[in-house]
């Protein structure tokens, strides 16, 4: 019998339920800039079943980068002219940055794309860890990689909203905090996107 916390049935389940597509703007809709062209990206939510319940895999982004400094992210990026679809890129990216080989991942689909402030349209890539995985941070991009319960995630009650001011406007997003860490932004709202899918 499969144990409760296994989470592959009801992601499945998810990934068939129709979804608009989402933007750092939601909640601040009159922060948006008009007339805005986005590049496409990817990013992995990357879920592993253990012993103790499956969770999704998360960074801390170093300090010294020029964009978004520490802040919480999935393993990811930009879709580089050698990358296909932003399915490959985020494979790619979730290779480099963390140590994940594309071959030990099973996709199991897409979520709606998501706008960033920074200009990407971002596609987020669902897959399972299906083989042994030691995390390994990449140097200079990666402070920390950690891994959040997928019960924490998926439940919309973890969510709550915030504000703060950005480029002279007051910008409302998402955040969903776990332990020390704090997932805010364009994570926490693709995070949010899953949870009220997991929940319909």
């Amino acid at each position: 019998m499969a144990r409760a916390t296994e989470p592959w049935a009801a992601l499945a389940a998810a990934l068939t339920r129709s979804a608009p597509a989402s933007s750092d703007f939601d909640l601040s809709p009159e922060a948006a800039p008009p007339n805005r062209r986005l590049r496409p990206a990817g990013v992995l939510m990357a879920v592993e079943d253990r012993p103790d319940g499956a969770r999704i895999y998360l960074t801390k982004r170093s300090p010294a980068l020029k964009h978004h400094p520490g802040q919480i992210a999935f393993p990811g990026g930009k879709q580089d002219a050698g990358d296909p679809d932003p399915v490959a890129a985020a494979l790619r990216e979730a290779e480099e940055e963390i140590g994940l080989s594309r071959a030990g991942v099973e996709v199991l689909g897409t979520l709606p794309p998501h706008e960033t402030v920074t200009g990407f349209s971002v596609t987020p890539v669902l897959a399972r860890v299906a083989a042994p995985f030691e995390p390994v941070p990449e140097p200079g991009e990666v402070a920390e990689i950690f891994a959040v319960p997928f019960g924490h995630l998926a439940d919309p009650g973890n969510y709550t909203v915030q504000a703060r001011r950005w480029r002279g406007q007051m910008r409302h997003y998402y955040t969903v905090p776990w332990g020390p860490y704090y997932i805010w932004g364009a994570t926490a709202r693709i995070l949010r996107g899953l949870a009220e899918r997991l929940a319909s």
